[in-house]
């Protein structure tokens, strides 16, 4: 009874061990199965690696299978990269300007597995930060500090276009450039406060001393003009004595005076008489 009894227990630990074996390699199976589904999302390419060796595609984003536990698919980022940041650098005349940028550019997505195979994921510093660095080094230091805000603008189009030619378009792509601000010592932004007040002044005084040196050359032409009009008048009287019994009469106001003498034209008043 009792030899009975205990078969039946091994025989029930041993269906216990199957079954319990059976769901162990179950889930090894399902885990390997799904070790070998992957996912890439939306603005991602995947590079997949097979026993360490970079397989010469970049896979689009999506569900896929890869051979399990002997390869896997690592994700890279090909959404438009922005990087507002800031560098110092000196300018024609050694002033140190700080220079704020906003950097923007994408990874190429068809050559993301050459990316990752050649330079890595840590492709910053050796495909964009030495190129942009040296661009903006190269553009500020032929311009004067006081000049470079005035033209901003024109700079940014030079780092910008430098940039382009710099980086390695079979990896980067889209690029562009934005000089947000451009600031330098408070002592020597100071010197150019005071150097700009200066220049007002004087150019201030300038355009004063101007309107008066026309104002008195106006004056003079006038003071000219009524003296030669003078001139020309009293050579007329001299010349024609008549011309001034002739002014007389124009001036004359319809009155006649009782008593005149002279050589002008003699009047006489016969108001009173009958």
């Amino acid at each position: 009874m009792y030899g009975n009894q205990n078969r039946e227990q091994k025989s029930n630990v041993s269906a216990y061990l199957k079954w319990g074996g059976v769901a162990v390699v179950a889930i090894l199976l399902l885990t390997v199965v799904f070790s070998g589904i992957y996912i890439i999302d939306p603005g991602y390419r995947g590079v997949k690696v097979v026993l360490g060796k970079v397989s010469q595609k970049s896979y689009v984003n999506g569900v896929g299978f890869k051979m399990p536990l002997i390869s896997s698919m690592v994700p890279v980022d090909v959404r438009t990269r922005i990087i507002a940041d800031s560098t110092e650098t000196y300018t024609s005349d050694v002033q140190l300007a700080q220079i704020d940028y906003v950097l923007t550019y994408n990874i190429n997505p068809e050559n993301v597995y050459l990316l990752y195979e050649q330079v890595g994921l840590n492709y910053e510093p050796k495909l964009i930060n030495n190129h942009l660095f040296g661009a903006i080094k190269d553009v500020v230091g032929q311009i004067q500090a006081q000049v470079l805000v005035s033209r901003r603008d024109s700079a940014r189009e030079v780092i910008l276009q430098q940039l382009k030619e710099r980086v390695d378009k079979q990896f980067i792509q889209n690029v562009g450039f934005e000089l947000k601000d451009i600031t330098y010592s408070h002592r020597f932004e100071t010197a150019i406060e005071d150097k700009v007040i200066a220049d007002q002044k004087a150019q201030e005084a300038i355009n004063n001393t101007r309107r008066v040196t026309e104002e008195a050359e106006q004056k003079r032409i006038v003071a000219e003009a009524e003296a030669n009009a003078m001139k020309v008048k009293a050579a007329a009287l001299a010349e024609n004595k008549k011309l001034v019994e002739y002014e007389a009469v124009q001036k004359w106001d319809g009155k006649l005076p009782n008593y005149m003498m002279g050589e002008t034209v003699p009047f006489i008043n016969l108001g009173n008489q009958k």
